[in-house]
């Protein structure tokens, strides 16, 4: 059952993409268009402050890599976290990907970790992965969090709204000597020595407006901020039009076309896994709590599925078993073949007690690189070749945040 919350969060994206309709959404748009212009001299104003270095910036001395956007959610932006991490780690770097973990819950416990000469170490991030062990599930974690920690080996994952924290904790404790600081283009306590930019092609500056009318972070001007631009979800398409229009705020920036493409289905509780063919025919029912479920529906159509029935939550919504039985039911109620869900919404499913009557698979996606392999090839390159440690700054002791 969705809380309150979420009913009003769903209606409020409603709202913010035009499809809500009525005087009370009426009037909603127009509050929000106000609330925008705020939003957007308040955006301004902070980039000022750090550009102009009123703001100071943390620098920890290792080389920090953002991989961010100028939207909210929706871009890919985890599989290309996940590609760069395991890339850089192949190529010998010691990668701790520090993350908010957006919607995780608190700990019962605080976690223990001991230093090298066996002190307890006060005032950790939430640590998900060292690397080599999960230590964390995903109610408490984050989903995205989790999948990528059970994805990536060798790769810490750090779990904190203060990255600060988290990236002094992978340097000091973990040995990292590369940052990858998931949806940090906005985090600007921390400086950033690469800022690679995520545009959905789909929909690559969002609604147009900024939030919370629209779904635009910052101006479209802050791509020049991008040391790279990867555009996602191509389907394919080459994007001469968009790339146009994104030399307009940045005509520098190398850009890489990219696509988010499907390559199995895996089960859920089982980890069987089957080839893409299978869709072909089969009625599936879709399953997601993810900000743009249309497009995840729409590759299942492009593979051959008869999609039948769509049941759609907040993005990141903790799944209740009752919701999800009630579900099930209604699939085994009409037949479907198969449920299909996300691989993120997946690690949030709870294997219930009984079988559901219909099997239940989660579409694995990967980032395949349509243009640009050599722009690529590049920004690993240049990640690889900074291998010195820079000054620290002396007002970021691990003691302190």
């Amino acid at each position: 059952m969705k809380s309150r919350s979420e009913e009003f969060e769903e209606w409020g994206t409603e709202v913010i993409f035009g499809r809500a309709r009525g005087f009370r959404a009426t009037m909603m748009r127009l509050v929000l268009r106000g609330a925008s212009w705020l939003f957007k001299l308040v955006v301004l104003m902070r980039l000022y402050l750090f550009h102009s270095s009123i703001a100071r910036q943390a620098r920890l001395g290792t080389l920090v890599v953002s991989v961010g956007n100028i939207t909210v959610g929706g871009t890919g932006k985890t599989p290309v976290v996940e590609l760069l991490a395991r890339t850089l780690t192949e190529r010998g770097r010691k990668v701790a990907i520090l993350t908010r973990g957006y919607k995780s819950a608190e700990l019962d416990e605080a976690q223990e970790w001991k230093d090298k000469d066996g002190r307890q170490v006060e005032n950790l991030p939430k640590i998900a992965s060292d690397g080599r062990t999960r230590f964390l599930s995903p109610l408490y974690s984050g989903d995205e969090p989790f999948m990528l920690a059970k994805n990536l080996d060798g790769v810490a994952v750090l779990v904190d709204k203060n990255r600060i924290k988290s990236g002094i904790f992978a340097i000091e404790h973990l040995g990292c000597d590369t940052l990858l600081l998931d949806d940090g283009m906005q985090y600007l306590k921390l400086a950033h020595e690469l800022d690679i930019v995520l545009v959905d092609c789909g929909a690559p500056f969002g609604t147009g407006a900024m939030l919370p009318r629209g779904t635009m972070r910052e101006p479209k001007s802050s791509l020049a901020r991008a040391s790279y631009i990867v555009l996602t979800k191509c389907g394919g398409k080459p994007q001469d039009e968009l790339i146009a229009k994104i030399r307009r705020y940045n005509p520098v920036a190398e850009i890489i076309v990219s696509d988010h493409g499907p390559k199995y289905l895996e089960n859920v509780f089982t980890g069987e896994r089957l080839p893409l063919e299978v869709l072909k025919g089969k009625w599936v029912a879709c399953l997601s709590g993810i900000a743009r479920p249309e497009s995840f529906e729409d590759s299942l159509r492009s593979l051959g599925a008869n999609v039948e029935i769509c049941r759609r939550f907040p993005d990141h919504h903790w799944f209740e078993q009752s919701e999800l039985e009630e579900f099930y039911d209604r699939c085994a109620d009409r037949a479907m073949d198969m449920i299909v869900t996300t691989e993120k919404d997946a690690v949030r499913l709870e294997k219930p007690e009984e079988d559901p009557e219909v099997p239940i698979y989660f579409l694995r996606i990967e980032v395949e690189i349509y243009q640009g392999q050599e722009a690529w090839n590049r920004c690993v390159d240049r990640i690889c070749g900074i291998s010195e440690p820079r000054p620290r700054d002396e007002w970021t002791p691990s003691s302190s945040f």
